[in-house]
């Protein structure tokens, strides 16, 4: 088989026991530098009682706190956002409020009023309290990376809460190519000038949210995620991170009217680490072994596309976390490879203006010497 270098060192991961957990709400992820990387939970069961099973797996405490559960409300009841059904559970337990901001764009979620609207329609308000934070105003965040933007502009409601439970729809998007935990505490968190601020890079807090510069967007996007956790990472606060891998379209929650899935739900991920997550959700998507009917090239298209890896590459560049991850399969109770491994590898294989060479191949020979995309990461072929 061909050399690979990986531009980027990933380490390797190991395998880990579930039998795990600090129940210390202010535990840290082990991030010591050695092969262990952050541990990430996974079960392929999509259930109200599921998504409890890998919230208690964390062990963070959140009795006798105040609890922000951080969703999508979706654009429109045909966009995929989590439904309330499913949330319901883990939201009730914790005691939750769930939290949002407006949009920075026309639609039923730019003002507080039609906000208040969709969320009261498509049932939210039926399970728990709704806070959208911006509705009084916002506040700046300290950001550790200022090389696009100077501060995070988020809801000034951040500060009536000591836990977040950032519980993201993993799924393609248009404009950051996925959608994860890391978007969902930096667009998602940001308020609706916040939200322009991002997508232009800190050039402007109001009008397109347009940006020529792709990846200033997405590394924009990393450090307003880590100006989250820093916040939610203070003495008495804490913040836990969900994906759930479901109606896995190419387009993103904020899409009204999104393209059907083309690929098969996969299952719950969860993490302390929030750069860990979403990594280990994109090795599940670049690694399927698509079939009739279950086919991940659409959102490997679209992820690429975008660029979209860049996020996960510069908030670990950034200290926000680390992309080298065990994973815990709960429902065998037993720690299993990451998710690069834990089927035989196949090569989804792109150059870099964006063609596609090989989709699900079992090895990379027939490719020349050279730099290509592989599995969404660059890498030499030597």
């Amino acid at each position: 088989m061909k050399k690979l270098m990986a531009l980027a060192l990933v380490s390797l991961v190991t395998l880990t026991s579930c039998a795990k957990n600090s129940n210390d709400a202010t535990a840290e992820v082990e991030q010591d530098g050695g092969t262990q990387g952050a541990t990430v939970y996974f079960t392929k069961d999509i259930s109200a009682a599921s998504l409890v099973k890998i919230y208690e797996a964390l062990g963070v405490v959140t009795s006798g706190r105040r609890v922000a559960v951080k969703i999508s409300t979706g654009e429109s009841s045909r966009s995929n956002y989590l439904r309330p059904e499913l949330i319901k559970d883990l939201v009730q337990k914790v005691g939750g409020t769930i939290v949002e901001c407006n949009t920075a764009y026309g639609g039923s979620r730019s003002t507080t009023v039609r906000h208040r609207e969709a969320i009261a329609e498509r049932g939210f308000t039926e399970i728990a309290e709704v806070d959208i934070m911006d509705e009084e105003g916002t506040v700046n965040l300290p950001v550790e990376d200022n090389r696009w933007i100077q501060y995070d502009i988020v809801g000034s409601h951040i500060q009536n809460y000591d836990v977040m439970i950032n519980l993201a729809h993993f799924k393609g998007h248009a404009m950051g190519g996925f959608g994860g935990v890391l978007k969902n505490q930096s667009i998602g968190v940001a308020s609706s000038s916040g939200k322009v601020y991002i997508h232009s890079a800190g050039s402007r807090t109001s009008g397109s949210i347009m940006n020529s510069n792709q990846d200033s967007f997405l590394e924009s996007m990393a450090a307003a995620a880590q100006a989250v956790h820093n916040y939610f990472r203070q003495e008495g606060k804490n913040i836990i991170y969900i994906n759930v891998m479901n109606n896995l379209s190419v387009d993103c929650d904020c899409d009204g009217s999104p393209a059907s899935p083309q690929m098969n739900d996969i299952g719950i991920l969860a993490s302390l680490d929030p750069v860990a997550l979403d990594k280990a959700c994109l090795d599940l998507v670049f690694n399927h072994i698509s079939t009739s009917g279950d086919n991940a090239d659409p959102l490997i298209q679209r992820i690429n596309r975008q660029h979209g890896t860049h996020t996960v590459e510069y908030a670990e560049q950034i200290g926000l976390g680390t992309q080298s991850y065990s994973l815990v399969d709960l429902d065998s109770q037993t720690g299993i490879d990451d998710a690069r491994t834990t089927q035989s590898e196949r090569y989804n294989v792109y150059s870099l203006d964006g063609k596609k060479l090989l989709t699900n191949a079992a090895n990379l020979d027939g490719l020349t010497k050279g730099t290509y995309i592989i599995n969404g990461e660059k890498k030499v072929l030597e």
